[in-house]
């Protein structure tokens, strides 16, 4: 019962920390939006796409339209709610904004499954370092893709 307890605790925290961002900007949190946060948020790490977002939704929600799906989407990522992952391959996938003091996680993409795997240690702290003591410029983010092969290929 305490486990169940303190994940409704963090997960209403999220929430209400999302409704202040939008409502700070003008915006209410609009049962579309909730619901896509929603899906984000506890598919953490899965790298969803606007349609797989849209499937998932219209389950229980049939009048979310995909076109609505987009402008949550584009919003939330306005403001820094969501973060989009481009993999080069043409097509948008959507993860909840990760923590506004650190790094955004890295990704490992396997060429051969398409598997991508969220490297969360940040490994680039010495290059950030030497690139802010040779050429004073300071790091505030990065994102890092790595392309290769996942430990199921490498082992086929």
């Amino acid at each position: 019962m305490l486990i169940i307890r303190v994940a409704e605790e963090v997960c209403m925290d999220f929430f209400e920390k999302f409704e202040k961002k939008l409502r700070g900007n003008g915006y209410k949190l609009t049962n579309q939006r909730r619901v896509v946060l929603e899906i984000l948020y506890n598919r953490k790490g899965k790298h969803l796409t606007a349609e797989d977002i849209h499937n998932i939704v219209k389950v229980s929600n049939p009048e979310i339209g995909l076109a609505t799906i987009y402008r949550s989407l584009q919003l939330l990522t306005e403001l820094s709610l969501v973060d989009t992952l481009h993999l080069d391959d043409g097509i948008v996938r959507y993860e909840i904004h990760g923590d506004e003091e650190g790094h955004r996680h890295h990704h490992l993409i396997c060429d051969k499954c398409g598997s991508i795997t969220e490297a969360s240690d940040d490994m680039l702290d010495e290059i950030e370092k030497n690139l802010e003591e040779h050429y004073g410029f300071k790091v505030r983010n990065h994102v890092a893709k790595f392309y290769g092969l996942c430990k199921d290929c490498i082992d086929e």
